[in-house]
């Protein structure tokens, strides 16, 4: 397929998903549009990317950001709003005659799920499908790159916390879900698929914790921990709605509903997904002391 000539409207644009599929698409010459909160942010973006500044409360700048743009991604900042913010986003989109619609959803989204988060994008997708506009629905599992908001406390402790017990999980690398959303946004055959996007196998928080002293060149300890100390350890880090949301991940995670590996990220971009050891690899000067 040819890529567009239009925009492709990349949405949180400095954040983890948003920024990896923003240098993709910068490197291969895609024209892109980068979604940010404030004008300083154009410091976070890659030299010549295109930038446009709204808010997801703010219907006006977000038609504004979409203007003229192609396809887009949506994902939006983790809140209590988020639901709300991404329906209105998508009947903007709608309005703006954006052809295509790339949403960032979650492993197991289902609005009958005990977890607020897969409710949550369970119904951002119905909306998006009721709306008729094409799109493509990524589910990808528990980041490894999440691990990058504990890294000071891993760095301090030598101590990696969490309550997991020895249930393995598929995490994947944002690298490759940034690899797949650009593939959906710039190729044809991706309408109306959706990819639960993973890593090459499932592993347990024991195992993250072994390739990161592997990578560091010192002991990293998982220590599992029950899920109120996990939320005492969390306070004045995250507010207590979004707290209680991983707690509901965690148990999910622990329950084995998240151990499944999806062929996805392998298949669409024909490399093997990344795996935990070269995560630890890539990032240990984050968790070094």
């Amino acid at each position: 397929m040819t890529p567009p000539a239009s925009p492709v409207l990349v949405t949180g644009a400095t954040g983890n998903t948003g920024r990896a599929i923003v240098e993709v698409l910068a490197r291969r010459g895609i024209p892109v549009r980068a979604m940010v909160r404030a004008e300083a942010d154009r410091d976070r973006l890659p030299a010549g990317v295109a930038m446009a500044v709204a808010d997801f409360d703010d219907p006006a700048s977000i038609a504004a950001a979409l203007r003229g743009a192609e396809r887009a991604y949506l994902v939006t900042p983790s809140s209590e709003r988020a639901e709300a913010q991404q329906r209105r986003f998508a009947g903007l989109a709608v309005q703006a005659g954006v052809g295509h619609l790339v949403v960032l959803s979650q492993l197991g989204a289902d609005e009958q799920s005990p977890v607020r988060f897969l409710r949550y994008h369970a119904a951002v997708e119905r909306h998006v499908r009721d709306l008729g506009i094409a799109h493509t629905f990524l589910r990808p599992n528990l980041f490894f790159q999440g691990l990058l908001a504990f890294a000071g406390t891993i760095a301090a402790s030598g101590h990696l916390y969490a309550p997991i017990g020895d249930a393995t999980v598929s995490a994947v690398d944002v690298r490759d879900i940034a690899a797949v959303a650009a593939a959906a946004l710039t190729e044809a055959g991706h309408d109306g698929a959706t990819y639960t996007l993973t890593g090459p196998a499932p592993v347990t928080h024991a195992e993250i914790a072994a390739a990161l002293s592997a990578a560091l060149g010192h002991e990293i300890i998982f220590a599992d921990v029950p899920p109120d100390v996990f939320a005492q350890n969390l306070q004045g880090i995250l507010p207590p709605w979004q707290i209680e949301g991983l707690l509901e991940d965690y148990a999910h995670y622990r329950r084995g509903e998240a151990a499944a590996v999806s062929p996805a990220v392998a298949e669409i971009t024909g490399r093997p997904a990344i795996d935990v050891r070269q995560f630890a690899r890539d990032y240990a000067g984050a968790f070094a002391r």
